[in-house]
């Protein structure tokens, strides 16, 4: 082979080994910043329910060995944004800064791929895990202003404001509330996936009232005013409540049930709706009051024409499904 070939070819793969280890250098790092954001989400999820993570939880929330855990851990406490206290690891405020970004990036991306993308419930919640590392803050700022301003996740979790607010909600296990009691759904647990996949097949959602009418240690039964339900307890205990109000005592159906020629008075739309998706709905004349009508399916029976103030207006079945209604007129 000609020298100046041999010179030629070692450059090229010097220059090869240059960009290769670059390129190797930036994932590690891109890899660590993911790992200390999901410890963060991790720490903030424990101190939420009044407890600490540990070394032990956050190698079985992040699937690391001891070691790699006790790597991390010592980066972010070099980092400021752990300490290790005698009960568990705790935030630092800078670390608490940062856990509330991520994790308000995360219910962001879980309500845009919820609403807008229409993405099944069940895969929201490991889509936006996937996708929350590559998010800039401004970036989380426009989809915010995008989607209407939600203050709620899908599953019923409180959405951080841009300042790091995150509002104190009180709710209890559906398996520690009273039989008979009428409750309203305010939170759905999205972990274990296996879990939430059964709560969301059984089409139980947030800001859904429901009443407990057995509860024991091997089932709980659980009725919607339309539906029963059967659950193991370790399923309801995913589920949390707060008392229903009074207007919950009112019998609400969804609009979906309304059938041709039947007309109804809109009660609400459906809590977990939030952002330009419930505007949507509104401008569209679906207000608490206004008598709707249900005129015709569409070839497929779906979508279905609705004559609510005067206009037609074509919903499909999960639209419909948002909307509450009362007092059907005929």
């Amino acid at each position: 082979m000609h020298p100046l070939s041999v010179v030629l070819i070692s450059i090229a793969a010097m220059v090869a080994g240059l960009i290769g280890w670059r390129w190797w250098r930036r994932y590690q790092a891109l890899r660590q910043r993911a790992q200390i954001e999901d410890a963060l989400k991790h720490a903030h999820a424990c101190e939420w329910r009044g407890g600490h993570a540990t070394l032990e939880s956050l190698c079985g929330a992040l699937h690391l060995s001891a070691n790699s855990a006790v790597r991390l851990l010592t980066q972010m406490e070099k980092e400021g944004l752990l300490r290790t206290s005698t009960d568990g690891l705790r935030l630092t405020p800078e670390g608490e800064r940062m856990a509330l970004a991520i994790i308000r990036a995360h219910r962001l991306l879980e309500r845009y791929l919820a609403d807008e993308a229409r993405m099944p419930l069940a895969n929201v919640h490991t889509e936006a895990e996937r996708r929350e590392h590559d998010l800039t803050p401004a970036a989380v700022d426009a989809m915010e202003a995008a989607l209407g301003y939600p203050t709620i996740d899908p599953h019923g979790d409180p959405i951080p404001s841009a300042s790091g607010e995150l509002p104190q909600r009180e709710w209890q296990p559906l398996t520690a509330w009273p039989i008979g009691t009428l409750a309203r759904i305010v939170h759905l647990e999205d972990e274990p996936a296996a879990l939430f996949a059964q709560i969301a097949a059984m089409g139980l959602h947030p800001g859904q009232i429901v009443q407990v009418i057995e509860s024991g240690t091997q089932r709980l039964v659980l009725s919607d005013g339309n539906l029963t339900h059967t659950l193991a307890p370790i399923v309801a205990a995913n589920i949390f409540v707060v008392a229903a109000d009074k207007e919950a005592l009112i019998h609400v159906k969804r609009l979906s049930t309304l059938k041709p020629g039947q007309q109804a008075v809109v009660h609400a739309l459906v809590d977990s709706l939030q952002g330009f998706t419930r505007r949507r709905l509104l401008d569209l004349g679906m207000t608490p009051g206004a008598v709707v009508t249900a005129e015709m399916p569409s070839m497929f029976r779906d979508p279905v024409a609705y004559r609510v103030r005067g206009t037609l207006v074509a919903l499909r079945r999960e639209q419909a499904d948002q909307v509450l209604i009362k007092d059907q007129l005929s």
